[in-house]
């Protein structure tokens, strides 16, 4: 869709919990009856969003300086390309935005959203209300967007919005 170099922080975690057997131990650490052995198991870390949802912030603490880290190395390897895409949840939330950031916001009916998510293998909607809860209304998200796609799922129309935000920046 970009042909541009993403970085997909969900991916990263992914990634994170198959091999880092450093974030392993410090976890391990925090919550020492929730994890059994390495890799890390989805399940396990669900498990301990569930029991309380400070241990959400408690995860947070201990991932995302990691995936900082790597998404500064990215931006570092990728620093003489015109353009790179930041696939990061939470982005504004966590205050990951710079001045000079182009920012794509990309909203969907909320009806569709959970419809699409309830056709997912394994998804647990408890889950999605926690991390609903840490993000910051939709009018503050436009407000900080340079621009705003609304994402009817149909890829043949991202696509010709993505162009057209291009031609726009370049």
């Amino acid at each position: 869709l970009f042909k541009y170099p993403v970085f997909n922080a969900d991916l990263v975690v992914s990634n994170l919990y198959q091999k880092d057997k450093s974030l392993f131990r410090k976890i391990k650490k925090k919550f020492p009856n929730k994890i059994t052995n390495f890799p890390l198991k989805k399940k396990e870390v669900l498990e301990i969003i569930f029991q309380k949802q400070k241990n959400l912030n408690i995860l947070g603490k201990i991932i995302h300086p990691i995936v900082r880290k790597k998404m500064k190395n990215f931006l570092k390897k990728n620093k003489k390309k015109k353009f790179v895409v930041l696939d990061v949840p939470l982005f504004l939330e966590n205050k990951l935005n710079i001045k000079k950031d182009i920012i794509i916001f990309i909203e969907a009916d909320k009806k569709k959203i959970r419809d699409k998510i309830k056709k997912r293998k394994n998804i647990n909607l408890k889950l999605i209300n926690i991390l609903r809860k840490n993000q910051i209304p939709i009018r503050l998200k436009r407000k900080k967007s340079t621009f705003f796609i609304k994402n009817n799922f149909i890829s043949k129309t991202a696509k010709k919005n993505v162009k057209l935000i291009l031609k726009k920046i370049k």
